[in-house]
């Protein structure tokens, strides 16, 4: 299935809600992440600011921002991070912030978990679901094909979910 890069959110919506569940043993390893274009105001930050993707060595210990950085790969900690900031001051649309956030992704760089894995329902449908630590932030997952998952990042602050893809390393 061909996954479009940028899809209005009512249609990528659907297309989440279409997909199949996925257990929790199905997440585990690493995976390479890339945004789904909506409108959200989170489009395009996480790939400005070196987001490679997420590692789930098990359920309980979950690396949630895998960031390219000065000192290669590194897990950051989300609990340091203000994604309001960053939204309100649209840093997504600076000119070098990738080049920025490469120089200071360092300063939240964390060796522990910080989210864990469970069996959570979302709109009548019970699929794995990465639940942040330190944030009001549930990301819920479907399998779009043996080594591609869609998720739907849940913020409690926002009306509408931010969309985008995993594939398995």
């Amino acid at each position: 299935m061909d996954i479009p890069k940028q899809m209005p959110n009512d249609e990528v919506a659907a297309l989440f809600a279409s997909l199949p569940p996925v257990e929790v043993a199905d997440l585990l390893g690493g995976w390479s992440g890339s945004g789904i274009a909506t409108g959200h105001p989170l489009d395009a930050l996480l790939e400005v600011s070196g987001w490679v993707g997420k590692r789930f060595d098990s359920a309980e210990e979950v690396h949630p921002l895998i960031h390219r950085s000065i000192m290669g790969q590194i897990s950051l900690n989300p609990g340091l991070m203000s994604l309001s900031l960053m939204r309100a001051l649209n840093l997504a649309h600076w000119p070098f912030m990738r080049q920025i956030f490469y120089l200071i992704c360092p300063l939240f760089r964390t060796g522990k978990p910080k989210a864990r894995l469970r069996m959570v329902t979302y709109e009548g449908v019970s699929s794995a679901a990465m639940i942040y630590d330190q944030k009001a932030i549930i990301d819920h997952f479907r399998r779009v094909d043996d080594q591609r998952l869609m998720g739907l990042m849940d913020l409690r602050v926002d009306a509408c979910p931010f969309f985008f893809l995993l594939e398995r390393k």
